[in-house]
């Protein structure tokens, strides 16, 4: 069991001094290889482990393809005026081959984790002869996979896998007794921007996870110019998290005067701060016209945009709709307070996968309602 420091009872100095005492004890006089993804989680303990180890530690980007756009260039920036070198390795090819034909989330996550730790990590430890892996694995990863919600791709003592065994390393979790809101005061206390530790959380499986349905490099793109606008555009809002999210369903409209098939684009955006629950963030309907016009102007490949609207207990929930061209926005938010469901099949919290009566959405294309 492990025992939670809450962001009450943590006192960010002692945190630090104990955990780089720790990584010292555990990695003694050898090396350590540490993977940054330029989220708040992995750029604490690349800080924490750079502290501890020096250059005995070694970090690396992958960079999978799946990431946002131009980050693996922002991140190594980032890190270099900190100065910690970082080494981008394109592993690009590989993860998009173990991603071919794969529709189901739960079977993405495990391609992913798979060709992570034991394809690009196994065979990069073998040539350095590394034995010691540093991630940001916090409280919240291990209880959703635990519990079942969705499998977090770096767990994995908790439900019975022993890495040394399966990739013939072993992982060292310092921030694994905090939740998002402890990391973050942990982020600041040791030294990072603001950049870094008030950045949005973002999913293991990067841009794969918020494609429903097969990751191809196209689809990845058409969500990643995506991602870059609302990024952009709610970056202001002060919310915990927002995201776009591509949609496996085709529909239809009007293009210069002719019948064409479009792409959906939903947006989903709350606030939280534990990431364990959360609340949809109110938006003004200007910045949903606004982000609807820019993801169009931005993807020229047919992309619609639908951020979906909660329908609030009862059947009464309003939805606002503004027709333009052949665009149709549904506006608003996750309605259920849970954080990123990535493909959302599996999670109860989905608005578009709930199985729960009158928990779902309501969803407009064109005259028809589905529910």
């Amino acid at each position: 069991m492990i025992k939670e420091i809450t962001v009450k009872d943590l006192n960010a100095k002692w945190f630090i001094e104990e955990k780089v005492e720790e990584i010292k004890s555990i990695v003694g006089e050898g090396e350590a290889i540490n993977a940054l993804s330029g989220g708040v989680d992995s750029s604490t303990v690349t800080m924490l482990g750079h502290r501890a180890l020096g250059k005995r530690l070694k970090t690396l980007f992958i960079e999978n393809g799946l990431m946002r756009q131009g980050e693996p260039e922002q991140v190594a920036g980032f890190f270099r005026n900190l100065g910690v070198t970082v080494e981008i390795k394109d592993a690009r090819r590989e993860f998009f081959a173990a991603l071919k034909g794969i529709t189901d989330p739960e079977q993405k996550r495990e391609a992913i984790t798979q060709t992570f730790y034991k394809k690009v990590f196994g065979r990069i430890v073998r040539e350095r002869g590394a034995k010691f892996l540093l991630q940001g694995t916090i409280l919240t990863d291990v209880d959703e996979t635990v519990a079942g919600i969705k499998r977090q791709h770096n767990v994995f003592e908790q439900i019975g896998i022993n890495p040394e065994e399966a990739f013939g390393y072993r992982i060292i979790e310092p921030l694994i007794q905090l939740r998002k809101d402890g990391v973050r005061k942990v982020g600041k206390a040791i030294g990072l921007p603001s950049e870094l530790f008030e950045r949005i959380p973002f999913p293991g499986p990067a841009l794969s996870a918020r494609v429903i349905g097969e990751a191809t490099p196209e689809r990845i793109e058409t969500v990643r110019k995506a991602t870059s606008v609302v990024e952009r555009i709610l970056k202001g809002t002060g919310a915990f998290q927002y995201m776009a999210i591509l949609h496996e369903d085709r529909v239809t409209g009007m293009r210069e005067g002719r019948r064409d098939f479009g792409q959906q684009i939903e947006v989903r955006c709350w606030d939280s701060v534990d990431a364990r629950t959360a609340t949809p963030t109110r938006l003004q309907f200007e910045t949903l016209i606004t982000l609807a016009q820019e993801i169009i102007q931005y993807e020229h490949s047919r992309t619609r945009i639908f951020p979906l609207a909660p329908q609030a207990e009862g059947g009464n929930g309003k939805r606002c709709i503004e027709r333009q061209g052949d665009i149709k926005v549904n506006v608003n938010p996750n309605p259920h307070g849970y954080s990123d469901c990535g493909d959302g099949r599996h999670d109860p919290a989905c608005p578009i996968h709930s199985p729960h009566p009158g928990h779902g959405i309501l969803r407009e294309t064109f005259g028809q309602t589905h529910p």
